[in-house]
């Protein structure tokens, strides 16, 4: 069994070091101590299991998981019960409370012993929805490129465009593709700031410069940085209500 132990802390890394010793069948392919070396880990290793903390620098462990997608089984390590419903609701193996026991440390093993030759949990959707209820409207958003993490905050973004199942996230003249639908992303979103302007644009109202006439009973909104995206006659009335 290949494993990732991701904790911030150096103390909580060695002691699970230690009750590994008891396990010579698993084999600890990395350490990270952030949650950006986690997802970068995770998608360059693909490892049976992740031993992942939740309250982490950069990133904490529901976003790492988002990021890293249906790559992985994850057992969570925590010295915080209030994440557990969140942590099974992501379909995690187990949720360890820090400290935990060797007994205790052991019997989670065993859950990911039982599970492996089976197929991974389809858990991405139920992770985004974990994170988005940890913090909602979203104060930013993650997006992987790779083994590259983005972290755009949301009031840098100007708009966002459906790509089919996807989004593309334009952010201080740049380009995101995002694997996520543009109705999830938009419940996500702080609503008096992001607009659904066209059944395929979201636009933040702060970088709307003007609405212009774009042919006959049409319009469209002009970014601050010359952009313009179609409005529809739904969206118009919307966005005129926002501007006022």
């Amino acid at each position: 069994m290949r494993l990732i132990v991701v904790d911030d802390e150096q103390l909580a890394r060695g002691i699970v070091r230690e009750y590994l010793e008891s396990h010579p069948d698993i084999e600890v392919v990395a350490e990270c101590a952030n949650g950006f070396e986690a997802v970068k880990a995770i998608t360059e290793l693909a490892p049976d299991v992740v031993l992942l903390d939740i309250q982490m620098p950069k990133l904490d462990g529901f976003e790492v998981a988002e990021l890293a997608g249906n790559r992985t089984r994850y057992i969570f390590a925590t010295a915080f019960d209030q994440y557990a419903i969140r942590a099974f609701e992501i379909h995690a193996l187990d949720y360890l409370l820090k400290p935990f026991s060797q007994q205790r440390f052991d019997q989670a093993l065993a859950h990911v012993r039982a599970t492996l030759g089976t197929a991974l949990p389809q858990q991405e959707a139920a992770v985004r929805a974990a994170v988005a209820a940890r913090d909602k409207p979203l104060g930013r958003v993650l997006i992987r490129d790779g083994a590259k993490v983005h972290v755009i905050p949301s009031d840098r973004i100007a708009y966002i465009e459906a790509q089919d199942d996807y989004v593309q996230i334009h952010a201080d003249g740049k380009a995101y593709l995002k694997n996520q639908t543009l109705a999830e992303l938009e419940t996500q979103l702080e609503a008096g700031r992001f607009l659904r302007i066209h059944r395929s644009y979201l636009v933040n109202v702060e970088h709307v410069a003007r609405i212009e006439p774009s042919g006959k009973d049409t319009h469209c909104a002009i970014l601050a940085d010359g952009t313009k995206l179609p409005v529809s006659r739904t969206g118009y009335q919307k966005i005129r209500t926002a501007m006022q």
